[in-house]
């Protein structure tokens, strides 16, 4: 699976993007899915994760916030970011995976390049 995540850029606190990832074939109901970001100096984490069963997870520190959907005719993933906060600066990843760990990266097989976003203060 091939996947080109896109959508990142400059915005100021409480403002808003909108992630896209699009697959080379589909993923629902097959592969796991997930949104992760990596800020300079830390860890890759999880933002939200979506199991073949449709069971989702988000980050405390974007519940409310982020909302994740997909348009399966198209083979694409979104992430809906509002009320952005400068601590949601990082490079944003799109990934897939069969694991049953979603939070954890390296339960992930395929991932996207990664886009950024910078949320100015």
């Amino acid at each position: 699976v091939q996947l080109q995540a896109s959508g990142g850029g400059l915005v100021q606190a409480g403002g808003s993007l909108r992630l896209s990832c699009a697959a080379s074939r589909r993923t629902s109901n097959i592969w796991n899915v997930g949104w992760f970001r990596q800020a300079p100096g830390k860890e890759r984490e999880v933002v939200v994760a979506v199991r073949m069963s449709g069971s989702t997870y988000y980050a405390d520190s974007v519940k409310g916030r982020f909302t994740i959907s997909r348009d399966s005719a198209k083979n694409t993933l979104y992430l809906q970011m509002n009320s952005l906060k400068p601590e949601d600066t990082a490079v944003y990843y799109c990934a897939v995976g069969r694991s049953v760990a979603i939070r954890d990266p390296s339960a992930y097989d395929y991932w996207g390049q990664g886009t950024q976003v910078t949320v100015s203060s």
